[in-house]
């Protein structure tokens, strides 16, 4: 009886999203150590948007059925209004396109 119990208390649980460190990744699949070890997990991304998750970021997995997909990394602190939008990389390189229609690469204006 205190088998079956605990069987059903630990072994049905429905699937949570968790976060976690980045242990490894390429452009297709990221393999992250969060509540559990997720690897080679498919990285989603809008539509046309294709990234590589550095190493130690925290990223968010969630499991699926069929297994887990990555959902994206944590954002960082940027100085950002609502409605602005920032693609950086992690060698410092940034484009913000800014709500008075401004932008900026790098931190310089193009028109």
């Amino acid at each position: 009886m205190w088998l079956q119990e605990y069987v059903t208390n630990n072994t049905f649980q429905s699937a949570q999203p968790s976060c976690g460190d980045v242990t490894s990744s390429d452009t297709k699949t990221v393999s992250v150590s969060a509540s559990l070890f997720h690897r080679d997990a498919p990285i989603v991304a809008p539509y046309g948007i294709v990234y590589v998750p550095p190493i130690n970021e925290k990223s968010v997995v969630l499991p699926l059925d069929s297994g887990a997909v990555c959902l994206g990394v944590l954002s960082g602190n940027a100085t950002l209004e609502e409605g602005e939008l920032m693609l950086f990389s992690k060698g410092g390189a940034s484009i913000v396109l800014k709500n008075s229609g401004e932008v900026l690469i790098n931190g310089k204006v193009v028109e």
